[in-house]
């Protein structure tokens, strides 16, 4: 069965039987978070040992830099492909061949000896993840009828929110008791028992041996790295000349390029293409890619001022800053059972809209209180009102995408969903680089907000002023690009289907 043929007189996802009827699909849904959640901890907890790893591995500031950037490169750019691929030989298939690559090149992470070993390592880790995370939504919108879906990715969504704060608070823990390797290390028993844990409890589902589309693939591939790449490194090259004749602007235009092309194909192969720009024709679907690269834009983005801020300013050690953030995991870990029943019940215009108000309204009031004499206890509001609109975007808006597809393209739904939310996040971390050194330059000409600064000791007492004025400044931009997640959510339309 194609998917040209899947889709005559094809149903919503809500109106169909989901697969593997009859049984229950929340083990399995336990099986598929614990690997979702090492991965996306992944992308943050190696930020804390950025110190150790450049002293032990005698590298420079650069070569660290690129331990978490291909890691995210090799994330992002393949899982528009891996999605698609899910639903050729399998998500469960493709979702343990993920979890086998991530854990093998968790073990290589951390028995590497240089630099480049890690950098290596890290990409493959990378891919991965990249086959990973499409998987698990795409498994979650396939075994959970529609009246329960909204409770399945709840836990899903508050997954995702909480691993991007246990990261750095995991990392200060091990890097400061076992070494910097164990932020690797911690993987392998955790990959073994999601392995494990996986192989028995995730039902096979039905694939679909499509034609496959080739051409989309190189195209894409191609487009999203050039984009990705230049947007993710061009602070790093200070938005100049990366080598020869390429600078980080062409780059990023050949990217923007080469994705026009890549969707001018899609439109006229009246194959199989990789993405079948009809998901797009659902409004609900649109509307959720829009609104949740503006959230991960902007939970990205927030870290890096943050961080800093609590670090060079406040004196706390990493362990300590990471520490913060905990009001906001508390208030996702409470929230999410009560907003996962909200989700099948209310218009999912009503919950979205109410997060995205109550996260800017958090991250604006954060930046109020980010002056030298702050204490910890100043944070705790600001934090726990972020949790609670985190709670109320990351699993209604995941929802929402999916609830209407057809279930044969729910591969290639999860995967423009999550390159969608990647890429919004390397967004997120280019714009707050560049936005904190133009505030620096204003507030303390001459000083960078580049990666040195986040190893070195807390600044001298007559610079925490203006240096606290500048990540407060730059702490600005992420709740006005939440403004624009929440105009998207006020044009979601009602689900056409709400149960079964």
């Amino acid at each position: 069965m194609t998917d040209t043929d899947t889709n005559q007189g094809a149903k919503p996802a809500g109106a169909q039987a989901p697969e593997g009827a009859g049984t229950n699909p929340w083990p399995a849904l336990f099986a598929l978070c614990l690997g979702f959640f090492m991965i996306l901890v992944d992308m943050t907890i190696v930020t804390v040992a950025t110190p150790d790893i450049m002293r032990e591995l005698d590298a420079d500031v650069n070569s660290v830099v690129w331990v978490t950037s291909a890691y995210l490169l090799a994330y992002a750019v393949p899982v528009l492909i891996t999605g698609r691929l899910g639903d050729r030989f399998g998500p469960k298939r493709l979702y343990l061949t993920g979890l086998t690559v991530f854990t093998l090149a968790s073990l290589w992470c951390g028995l590497t000896g240089t630099v480049e070993n890690l950098i290596a390592a890290r990409t493959v880790q990378g891919l991965g993840a990249a086959m990973m995370a499409p998987q698990t939504m795409a498994i979650i919108t396939r075994i959970f009828p529609a009246a329960r879906r909204g409770q399945a990715m709840s836990l899903w969504g508050a997954t995702a929110g909480v691993a991007t704060l246990v990261g750095p608070i995991l990392g200060g823990v091990l890097v400061g008791s076992l070494g910097w390797e164990w932020v690797f290390f911690v993987n392998i028993p955790f990959g073994i028992l999601a392995f494990v844990l996986a192989m028995r409890l995730v039902p096979g589902l039905e694939t679909h041996p499509h034609r496959f589309d080739w051409l989309g693939v190189a195209l894409s591939g191609l487009g999203m790295f050039c984009l990705v790449f230049g947007i993710q490194e061009g602070h790093q090259f200070d938005w100049g000349r990366i080598t020869g004749v390429i600078t980080v602007w062409r780059l990023i235009i050949a990217g923007l390029v080469v994705l026009a092309v890549f969707i001018g194909w899609q439109a006229i192969n009246k194959r199989e293409p990789l993405v079948p720009l009809r998901l797009f024709g659902d409004r609900n679907f649109s509307v959720s890619n829009l609104a949740i690269s503006t959230m991960s834009f902007a939970i990205t983005a927030i870290g890096f001022p943050f961080m800093l801020y609590a670090q060079l300013v406040l004196g706390m050690s990493p362990v300590e800053a990471a520490m913060l953030l905990v009001p906001m995991a508390v208030m996702s870990i409470v929230l999410a059972p009560p907003i996962g029943k909200l989700i099948d019940q209310v218009h999912p215009r009503n919950l979205t809209a109410l997060g995205f108000l109550a996260a800017a309204g958090a991250l604006w009031w954060t930046s109020q209180v980010m002056e030298p004499g702050a204490s910890a206890w100043d944070f705790v509001g600001p934090m726990a009102l972020l949790g609670t609109g985190s709670a109320a975007v990351w699993a209604p808006l995941t929802a929402t995408a999916t609830r209407n597809l057809p279930l044969h393209l729910a591969g290639a739904g999860a995967g423009v969903y999550n390159a969608t939310r990647q890429v919004g996040a390397v967004l997120g971390s280019a714009a707050i680089a560049v936005l904190m050194d133009a505030r620096l330059a204003e507030h303390l000409p001459g000083v960078s907000a580049s990666p040195e600064a986040a190893v070195g000791e807390a600044l001298p007492e007559f610079v925490h002023a203006p240096f606290s004025a500048a990540m407060a400044d730059a702490m600005l931009l992420p709740p006005a690009v939440l403004l624009v997640g929440l105009a998207a959510v006020l044009f979601f339309a009602k689900p056409t289907h709400s149960r079964e």
